[in-house]
């Protein structure tokens, strides 16, 4: 009797203590996130960051901070991201820059996308163009021809040296057969478009939500959309493809909201759900529409990872044939 009596006060202690535990955990999140931009404000990145922290903010009934920490296209930001507590309270938006070209174009990278963070989302993407200077004529066709006759005489700009935007443009050189255009690196694309409509470059690769409103304004042409079909926004600028002959020249501004590794499954859960439902809010998708962001909703955790593994793969010859990997 004494021996049953015993077993039950201890199962009781036992309930006692889950039961405290469990009215006493934490709930998340208790106070506002910080999303890190590891680019300038203005760009594309950082317009699409904040109007996704505006909507997280909403499903979670807590500020969601955009903080811009640019440099070393996008290694500075996500390297005090990754270094920060896994606690769901810092949050990276990257890009492939971020989370594929650098470690592709780095010998001694300080971090690396897969292992040191977990993946929360890819979150949706940009559509990219060709754009040219008020001061440069001519189709795309005929600046493509032009560079084969001269080469070295044109350039092009980017948001900077190992950018996404930037590997696009070495791919279009890559696939046409090894294309002598100059690429000028910017400091993010707040600088490398006014380059352009200053003709300080001949062309730039970037977003077409960040030049539809300059090209209206004829400040500057775009003459040919990175997509496997013209955009109904443009309807009278024709594909790479169409234009070059190339099959499935594709490119497209993806962005990934990741946080730290060792993020507990509950928070990244969370952290999914209301993501899901952030990209379902109605005035969000107006908003992204109106800059030319497409969301994405069905690359999560595990899949997200799988995601960024496949454009490692998929970029890593481009980058080799450019001659980009620093030692």
């Amino acid at each position: 009797m004494k021996i049953i009596q015993s077993m039950l006060w201890v199962l009781a202690s036992y309930l006692v203590v889950s039961v405290s535990f469990a009215q006493t955990a934490t709930p998340y999140p208790i106070k506002p996130i910080r999303l890190v931009v590891p680019f300038p404000a203005g760009g594309p990145t950082d317009q699409f960051a904040r109007q996704y922290a505006q909507a997280l903010s909403i499903q979670l009934g807590k500020p969601v901070v955009v903080d811009n920490k640019s440099g070393a296209s996008g290694a500075i930001g996500s390297l005090e991201v990754k270094n920060s507590a896994p606690d769901g309270y810092t949050l990276l938006f990257g890009t492939a820059s971020t989370h594929v070209l650098y470690s592709l174009i780095n010998s001694k990278p300080q971090y690396d996308s897969i292992k040191d963070f977990t993946q929360i989302a890819v979150v949706g993407d940009a559509p990219i163009v060709f754009a040219v200077s008020p001061a440069t004529k001519g189709s795309f066709k005929e600046l493509i021809e032009y560079a084969r006759i001269n080469p070295g005489k044109l350039q092009y700009g980017s948001a900077g040296e190992g950018t996404y935007l930037h590997i696009v443009g070495e791919r279009l050189k890559y696939e046409l057969g090894g294309l002598d255009i100059q690429h000028i690196p910017f400091r993010g694309s707040a600088q490398s478009i006014p380059a352009l409509i200053g003709n300080q470059v001949n062309m730039t690769v970037d977003t077409l939500g960040s030049l539809i409103n300059q090209h209206r304004a004829d400040k500057l042409r775009i003459v040919a959309i990175a997509a496997s079909k013209r955009s109904p926004l443009i309807p009278d600028v024709p594909t790479v493809n169409e234009v070059t002959g190339l099959k499935d020249f594709q490119a497209a501004l993806w962005n990934i909201v990741s946080a730290p590794q060792g993020l507990s499954p509950d928070i990244t859960n969370t952290l999914i759900l209301a993501t899901a439902k952030t990209l379902k809010n109605p005035e969000l998708l107006d908003k992204l529409n109106s800059i030319s962001i497409q969301p994405i909703s069905n690359i999560t955790g595990v899949a997200a990872t799988g995601f960024i593994a496949k454009e490692l793969v998929s970029l890593r010859p481009v980058v080799q044939s450019a001659g980009l990997k620093k030692e």
